[in-house]
């Protein structure tokens, strides 16, 4: 195997700009700061929001549509203040900022950048990592270490940003920023910044984890100067560099998802981060670029790396420096460089959810696609696309049926006629049946290659489930009720009262004899296994909610 460096042309790959009082170090689609300084329904909301806040200490309530900055505000959910810049000027250590749902931005009255002050908690939606809690915008911040920058946020010293989505507008911007402070960053989304999603430098030491990083032009996080810090369980696609670590920076990075981006991670300088159980694959180019006296752990013989580096497109490691990086315990394809490689079989940690090119954070069913993908029921194809919007057909729901429930038999297994033993779906469409999801037609056949309209997809889940429902007349709700087939209004109606449907674009659109997509299946199966106890709850507007029937109901008191 050669075991040699590459060239770096300057022009080609690597370019030098000065920008501002600030250097900034381009390459080819990532981005590095050189170590020299050069309307929703309020009443659900505030319930919402009470399950969220911390049992002890004092809560802030910030509501960009209802919400008044003015003395006696922001002490409950129904009336809270206007903005986060307010809120936080009042805030004390120990305080909790709750967020609603809603954008923030300088059009809502905020003013950049936000200072999350030492001891401060600013908090949206945990569960959906931020999804409807949006913070957009700038403000000139300088940096002890960089001089002017452009920042959202500021975090010091034991603040927590939680349940956020943040982007920065503005050029060469940055969403949080960390200087010599220890803040957590966790659960939230940083989207379409034009530099990157959180930048460390001088001594700081966050902890980031459970985020996801996507489409920011430079990189997802960059680390610099003399920072360490925990960056675990993160997403990073489709980006310049998911990360970029230089200085003497010591970063650990741990459980994270790399990938689709330009390359994985970019380390220069002198920095010495370490990787353990991360997965980096299909990225554009490498998966690890090492320049300088950059120096990785990728694991020892006492503390293997576990790192899953693979399908990259060029290089999964390329070490173009005269360092020998040891990499033991990794599943690695290949690399460029001197490298000594000890290999592991290394597979994806169970739970992780796939990161499918083809669904970016904004489309309506990604978090059920990524939940179920992570408990194994659906599954990808080998180009890294889910194809969100092809059709199921009758036999592949039946598999995806047996994944989610592993229905027991509750009946004799049928031998249809038009499903032979040597079928790949025969078992799968065998145990479905038998345990009540799905059912025949009359001629006794399966039709195992028709594509399953949505309404099939429903009675099957509301049947399997022994969904019922004390009439039809939650159907009224949808403006095609009339479309329904007579034969399946009484498994439907459960469905809809059980918080099974979701229906996109359209909440009161069912489309009952459109043929359902493998979004539309992700998402009803998924809601089904909550009510089966099974998963979680994903806050979705999507989902069906028929005033006066069940949770929706809860809502309303």
């Amino acid at each position: 195997m050669t075991r040699q460096g590459f060239g770096i042309q300057q022009g080609k790959n690597f370019r030098l700009f000065s920008a501002g009082l600030s250097a900034l170090f381009l390459v080819s689609g990532g981005a590095m700061l050189l170590p020299t300084p050069v309307n929703a329904n309020q009443k659900a909301i505030a319930k919402m929001l009470m399950a969220q806040v911390p049992a002890t200490g004092t809560v802030i309530y910030v509501n960009p549509e209802i919400g008044s900055d003015s003395d006696g505000a922001g002490t409950t959910a129904q009336a809270p203040y206007k903005t986060i810049s307010f809120a936080l000027s009042k805030a004390q250590s120990g305080t909790t900022v709750q967020l609603a749902p809603g954008n923030y931005s300088a059009e809502t009255g905020e003013q950049f950048p936000l200072d999350v002050k030492s001891g401060i908690t600013l908090r949206g939606d945990d569960s959906t990592k931020g999804q409807a809690t949006v913070i957009n915008g700038s403000g000139t911040y300088i940096s002890r270490t960089f001089a002017r920058q452009n920042i959202t946020i500021l975090a010091q010293n034991n603040s927590v940003i939680s349940g956020v989505t943040v982007t920065n507008p503005a050029s060469r911007g940055t969403a949080v920023w960390v200087e010599s402070t220890n803040p957590t960053i966790q659960n939230s989304t940083f989207i379409n910044s034009l530099r990157e999603g959180v930048f460390v430098t001088g001594t700081g030491n966050p902890t980031i984890e459970n985020n996801i990083f996507s489409g920011n032009k430079g990189n997802g996080v960059s680390i610099a100067k003399d920072a360490k810090g925990l960056v675990r369980n993160n997403l990073f696609q489709s980006t310049g560099f998911g990360l970029a670590i230089g200085g003497t920076s010591t970063p650990r990075l741990e459980g994270n998802q790399i990938v689709e981006n330009t390359d994985g991670i970019f380390i220069s300088n002198s920095a010495k981060p370490v990787l353990r159980k991360n997965v980096i694959q299909n990225n554009t180019r490498d998966g690890i670029v090492v320049i300088s006296q950059g120096l990785p752990d990728l694991g020892t013989n006492g503390d293997p790396g576990e790192n899953l580096i693979t399908n990259n497109k060029r290089h999964d490691l390329n070490n173009a420096t005269s360092n020998v990086i040891v990499a033991i315990g990794n599943s690695i394809n290949n690399f460029q460089g001197s490298v000594e490689y000890v290999a592991s079989e290394v597979d994806a940690p169970p739970g992780t959810p796939v990161a499918f090119k083809d669904v970016p954070v904004s489309h309506w069913a990604k978090n059920y696609i990524q939940a179920l993908s992570a408990k194994g029921v659906i599954a990808g194809f080998p180009d890294g696309t889910f194809k969100p919007n092809d059709r199921v057909t009758r036999a592949q729901f039946a598999a995806i049926i047996n994944k989610a429930f592993a229905p027991g038999a509750k009946r004799a297994a049928i031998n249809f006629n038009d499903v032979r033993s040597n079928y790949w779906g025969y078992q799968a469409i065998r145990t479905a049946s038998s345990g009540g999801f799905l059912s025949g037609y009359p001629n006794n056949t399966f039709k195992p290659e028709q594509q399953i309209p949505r309404v099939q997809v429903l009675v099957s889940l509301a049947n399997g489930l022994e969904l019922t429902a004390p009439n039809q007349n939650s159907l009224s709700f949808y403006n095609d009720a009339s479309q329904i087939p007579n034969w399946a209004k009484d498994s439907v109606s459960a469905a809809t009262v059980k918080q099974v449907v979701v229906n996109y674009p359209t909440v009161k659109q069912l489309k009952p004899n459109n043929q359902a997509t493998r979004a539309e299946v992700a998402a009803f199966v998924y809601q089904a296994m909550v009510n089966a106890g099974r998963a979680e709850a994903i806050p979705s507007a999507y989902v069906v909610k028929v005033p006066g029937t069940g949770a929706a109901a809860s809502l309303q008191d």
